[in-house]
């Protein structure tokens, strides 16, 4: 079992959490977040550090992910992810994740989650609780498809976007970079 670190300690951490314990392929060795935290705990772990000690924990056998959620903007994710950190990826044992489906380093796909045939997630992505993303989708990096959001046949949703709770995208569309895509929006 490898050591994994995460990073942010919000309420989006406390859902990872849950994740990989029931994944049980890392063992949480402690939390990253603002310096005033430190000592502070989460469901048990403790906030060990802020960003300024990342450095001091990078090895090749030391496995990060970021815990910060995204809604607007992704741009705090991407300033860890380019860290250069050894980045895990997290699949909910409770997801279903074709074998003919990719999903990129960084990324945690949670519980109820359904990844079909064909689609491509990208890096430092969040797949949300009861998110579907259809066949042959295409996820850019450092997107949020967010809890119940459905992403049909054939979709391209490009880098930094966040498509939102119970937002359902038409087949065949391409959604541009840095797009929002409101809760329960239906995207043509």
């Amino acid at each position: 079992m490898n050591d994994l670190y995460l990073i942010g300690g919000g309420g989006h951490c406390k859902s990872c959490i849950e994740v990989i314990e029931e994944a049980g392929d890392f063992k949480i060795k402690g939390i990253f977040d603002l310096p005033e935290k430190v000592g502070e705990k989460i469901l048990g772990y403790e906030i060990i550090g802020s960003d300024k000690e990342l450095e001091e924990y990078k090895s090749k056998d030391n496995y990060f992910l970021i815990t910060l959620g995204q809604i607007k903007s992704s741009a705090l994710r991407e300033k860890y992810f380019n860290m250069d950190l050894h980045f895990a990826t997290v699949i909910s044992p409770r997801a279903h994740v074709s074998k003919y489906a990719k999903v990129g380093k960084g990324s945690i796909v949670m519980h109820d989650a359904f990844i079909n045939a064909g689609a491509e997630v990208g890096s430092n992505c969040i797949i949300n609780t009861k998110s579907l993303i259809e066949h042959d989708v295409k996820i850019g990096d450092h997107c949020h498809i967010s809890t119940a959001a459905i992403v049909n046949g054939d979709c391209i949703v490009e880098d930094r976007c966040f498509i939102g709770s119970n937002s359902v995208l038409k087949n065949n569309i391409t959604v541009p970079k840095n797009t929002i895509v409101p809760f329960g929006e239906k995207y043509e």
